[in-house]
C-alpha cells in the first residue's frame, strides 16, 4: 500500500528554531515613523504643559523637557536594540523572566516609593523605575511561548486555560496591592485577548470576566477615594471642586480649543488648573493648543501603529512570534484607549499614561523596546510570494510529499 500523505505539521518548538534561517525583510518604516511620530509630539507637549509648572517647581521651565529628552534618547536605544535581537531569543528566557517580574512587584511593596498613597516605584537617585512595566513584558512573552507551545490543547481548560489564568492573577494581585487597579486592567485583559485569539472557548473567557467582576466591584466600593471618583464620572460637574475636578477641567480643556485649537503653547488650563497635564493628561493639553484636528491625528497615529502591529503578527515565522506581536500591540491599543478615554470623560479617572505620549522614562523607555520587539518580528517575516513564483512553490510543494510503502 503507499501512503501519499503530506508531511505533517511541523511542530512548535521546531518553528521556533528552524534549521534555515527565514528570509529577513525590511524595516517597516510606517510603524516606525507613527512610534517616532508620537514621541516627537509628546515630547513638544510635554514642554508645553509643564514649563510653568517646571518653572514655579524647579527654577527652570525646561526641567521636564531635559529629562523627557534623556528619557527618549535612552527610548531610541530601546528600540533599537528591540529590532535587531531576534525575539526568538526571548523564549529562552521565558520562566527566568517571569520570576523575576513577580519578585520586583512583590519587592515594590516593600521596598517601593509610595506616591499618592501607592507604593508602585523604586527610587534610584533622581531615577524611579516601575516594575510592571517589565511584568507586560514577562507575561506577553510567558504567553506566546505557552500558548505556541499548547496550542493543541487551548481549548481544554486545565492545560489550555487555567495556568494562564492563574499566572495573570498572581500579577493582578501584587498590582492591586500597590494599587494599581489601571495596569492590572491592562493585564488581565491582554491576558484574556491573547487566549481569544489562540482559540480558547468564549464560555472560558465569560465565566474569568464573572469571576472578576466582584473583586473589581469590592476594589472600588472597598476604597474610598476610588468610590469617589467612580461617583464623580457619573456627574462629573456636580463635584466640580472637588473629585471631578480633574475630568471637568479635562473637558474644559478640549472644549476651549476647538477644530485647530488655541496654538502651540498658548493654552491656558496647563496654568495650574487641570493637574497632571503633561503626564496623564497629556492628550487635554493637545486638544486644547491643536484642537480636534491635533487629537485626531494622535489617535490616528495610534490606529497606524496597531494595524501595523496586527501586520507583523499575521506575518510572524512562527506561533511565538504572532502571540509576542499580537500580545504587545494588544497593550498599546488598550492603554491608548483606556487613557484617551478617561481624558474624554467616556471612563472612571485611572492613571494610565499615553503610550509614547506622556511623560515618564520606564513607561517611554519600556514601550518603545517593544515597539522595536514588534519592528524585529515585522523583519523576520518571509515576503509574500509573488504571483510569478507561485507554480515554483507548488512544485516545491509536491517535492514535499513522500511515499511510503507499508506491508
Amino acid at each position: 500500500m503507499v501512503d501519499d500523505r503530506e508531511d505533517t505539521e511541523p511542530t512548535v518548538l521546531a518553528a521556533q528554531a528552524p534549521a534555515r534561517p527565514a528570509p529577513r525583510g525590511g524595516i517597516d518604516v510606517v510603524l516606525l515613523g507613527a512610534v517616532l511620530a508620537l514621541v516627537a509630539i509628546g515630547t513638544v507637549e510635554i514642554y508645553s504643559a509643564s514649563a510653568v509648572y517646571a518653572e514655579q517647581k524647579f527654577g527652570s521651565a525646561q526641567y521636564f523637557l531635559v529629562k523627557q529628552l534623556i528619557y527618549a534618547g535612552l527610548g531610541l536605544a530601546a528600540l533599537a536594540a528591540g529590532a535587531r535581537i531576534d525575539y526568538s531569543r526571548y523564549a529562552r528566557w521565558v520562566y527566568p523572566l517571569l520570576l523575576a517580574s513577580l519578585a520586583l512587584l512583590g519587592a515594590v511593596l516593600l521596598f517601593g516609593r509610595r506616591i499618592n498613597e501607592a507604593r508602585r516605584w523604586f527610587q534610584l537617585g533622581s531615577l524611579s523605575f516601575q516594575p510592571v512595566e517589565i511584568a507586560k513584558l514577562a507575561l506577553v512573552v510567558y504567553l506566546a511561548y505557552s500558548l505556541a507551545k499548547k496550542r493543541d490543547m487551548v481549548k481544554t481548560f486545565t492545560v489550555g486555560f487555567m495556568p494562564h489564568l492563574m499566572v495573570c492573577a498572581a500579577m493582578m494581585a501584587l498590582l492591586l496591592k500597590q494599587p494599581d487597579l489601571g495596569s492590572s486592567i491592562i493585564l488581565g485583559a491582554t491576558t484574556l485577548a491573547m487566549l481569544f485569539v489562540a482559540g480558547t472557548k468564549l464560555s472560558y473567557i465569560a465565566v474569568a470576566v464573572l469571576a472578576a467582576a466582584p473583586i473589581v466591584y469590592h476594589s472600588i466600593v472597598a476604597t474610598a477615594w476610588r468610590l469617589r471618583r467612580l461617583i464623580a464620572y457619573i456627574d462629573p460637574w456636580q463635584f466640580r471642586r472637588t473629585t471631578g475636578y480633574q475630568i471637568t477641567e479635562s473637558l474644559i480643556s478640549i472644549g476651549s480649543g476647538g477644530m485647530t485649537g488655541q496654538g502651540l503653547g498658548d493654552g491656558k488650563q496647563k496654568l495650574f488648573y487641570l493637574p497632571e497635564a503633561h503626564t496623564d493628561f497629556i492628550l487635554s493639553n493637545i486638544g486644547e493648543e491643536l484642537g480636534f484636528v491635533g487629537m485626531t491625528a494622535v489617535l490616528g497615529l495610534f490606529v497606524i501603529v496597531l494595524v501595523r502591529g496586527i501586520r507583523a503578527a499575521l506575518r510572524a515565522r512562527d506561533a511565538f512570534g504572532f502571540y509576542v506581536a499580537a500580545g504587545l500591540t494588544t497593550m498599546f491599543s488598550l492603554q491608548g484607549l483606556i487613557n484617551a478615554g478617561v481624558v474624554l470623560g467616556a471612563l472612571p479617572a485611572k492613571g494610565l499614561t499615553l503610550p509614547f505620549v506622556s511623560y515618564g522614562g520606564t513607561s517611554l523607555i519600556v514601550s518603545m523596546f517593544f515597539a522595536g520587539v514588534i519592528l524585529n518580528i515585522s523583519r523576520g517575516a518571509a515576503p509574500p510570494p509573488r504571483a510569478a513564483d507561485e507554480p515554483a512553490a507548488a512544485g516545491n510543494r509536491r517535492r514535499k510529499r513522500r511515499v511510503k510503502v507499508m506491508v
